[in-house]
């Protein structure tokens, strides 16, 4: 029989993942007027490829692409011909005809771009998470809702049908007050590298790498091969905001949304093989979040990586959670990106992007309430299109996404300090660790300032 293990060991020595929900439909209402969006492009590998397509697909002017990498940028021009190109987006922002951009480029580059095109009065679709820092997610929001800008920051699950269903079920009472979420993610184990040191030693910059645009507000540091540029470069700090800031906007997006979550008051952090400059193997975060109108206090438990305990497939991920009874699952395998929500009278599992009541037998007796929210039928990206033409704002604009890349990005806070942190949202203080100023507000490298 297996071990039985407490509900804090359970946080402490587990390790699970976040639901990242798919993309609606790309049909864009009104597409020829949308076609009259100019948009730029800032980053077109990786991420920013695809946040390009799809703009492009649901119906824009694609007017300039800029990447730090030649062979990015020429692979993006070659589908796109005719349009204009550069290394450095501080030179794309001279091209007058741009109306808005798309930004799709690392995590330490988003605010500066984003606060380039914002005072412009350039639109912005923004990549998550939102920002590298919380400072810097609270002036993007205040920048953008001052100057009347259409947002949306990367979560494509903001258009989905399962998140809709999550915030009407809930609302609908299915199981009650909801006293706990726990959300698990497999990464960073098999994406990319985290608890390793800075290699000694430098190699000559490829050419058609813009080396000091890629390394843009952070500090300069000697190019290496196969250490940052690529997807590695998520786990270092300087660049990147680790598993948590990969999928945290993502997965919280959805009890933030149907929760009616605000600030947090309190966040604290366990875990293992954290190195100076980049995270750890793995860590498991807990949230303190406060009453809000009907809905009590509440506690979010994040898990990520992988340790000597944390399961490797879907079959062990469902005996975890029935061996602390979170859920009664059935036959039903467990994703290892997932979410289960505990109320006081039900649960429900996101088994990848899909909401379930638990156990089996609650789900096939359930009625479902009627769909009160508005369903996206543009498309997460077409959603935006539209409204920089005057449509209704979109569902992620940084309004509501400032808020939540704020509460993500505090998790990094405690995991970096290892340090429970009393948070002070209005004045974006620790008020019990002065030390976590140089982490909530980072400095730039000259010629970066904003």
């Amino acid at each position: 029989m297996a071990k039985q293990i407490n509900r804090r060991e359970f946080l402490k020595y587990s390790a699970m993942a976040a639901a990242v929900a798919g993309t609606g439909p790309m049909i864009l209402r009104g597409q020829e007027n949308a076609k009259k969006v100019n948009v730029g492009f800032i980053g077109v590998g990786g991420r920013g490829r695809a946040d390009l397509d799809e703009c492009a697909k649901a119906g824009c002017n694609v007017v300039a692409l800029c990447d730090v990498d030649r062979e990015s940028l020429s692979s993006a021009a070659r589908r796109y011909p005719g349009t204009k190109t550069y290394s450095d987006y501080r030179k794309l922002f001279e091209q007058k005809d741009i109306e808005a951009v798309c930004i799709g480029t690392p995590d330490h580059h988003h605010f500066p771009a984003s606060m380039m095109a914002i005072t412009r009065g350039k639109h912005v679709y923004c990549e998550k998470p939102l920002t590298h820092s919380i400072w810097e997610a609270r002036q993007v929001a205040k920048a953008a809702r001052d100057a009347k800008v259409a947002t949306q920051m990367g979560t494509q699950g903001s258009a989905s049908e399962g998140i809709r269903l999550l915030a009407e079920w809930i609302g609908a009472g299915a199981i009650g007050n909801v006293k706990e979420v726990h959300i698990w993610t497999d990464r960073p184990a098999g994406w990319w590298p985290q608890s390793v040191d800075r290699p000694a030693g430098e190699d000559p910059v490829p050419p058609g790498l813009n080396w000091d645009c890629w390394i843009g507000p952070a500090p300069m540091r000697p190019f290496k091969n196969g250490v940052y540029h690529g997807f590695k470069w998520r786990g270092w700090w300087d660049f990147g905001t680790c598993a948590l800031g990969d999928i945290g906007c993502h997965a919280m997006n959805w009890p933030w949304w149907a929760l009616k979550l605000t600030a947090p008051t309190r966040v604290e952090a366990v875990q293992s093989g954290q190195k100076k400059e980049t995270g750890p193997a793995w860590s498991n975060i807990g949230y303190q979040f406060p009453a809000n109108g009907d809905r009590n206090a509440m506690k979010m438990f994040w898990y990520d990586g992988r340790n000597a305990q944390t399961p490797k497939d879907s079959r062990q991920w469902k005996e975890l959670l029935m061996l602390h009874e979170l859920a009664e699952l059935g036959d039903r395998a467990i994703d290892v990106n997932g979410q289960l929500y505990i109320g006081d009278k039900g649960k429900i599992l996101i088994n990848g992007d899909t909401p379930r009541l638990m156990p089996e037998s609650a789900m096939r007796e359930f009625k479902r309430p009627e769909k009160t929210i508005p369903r996206n039928k543009l498309g997460h990206h077409g959603e935006w299109l539209a409204a920089c033409i005057g449509d209704a704002p979109a569902r992620a604009n940084f309004e509501y996404a400032g808020p939540l890349a704020e509460a993500v990005l505090l998790g990094n806070v405690a995991l970096r300090l290892e340090k429970k942190i009393e948070w002070d949202s209005v004045n974006l203080k620790a008020t019990n660790a002065p030390e976590a100023a140089g982490l909530i507000k980072r400095e730039y490298r000259k010629g970066w300032e904003v």
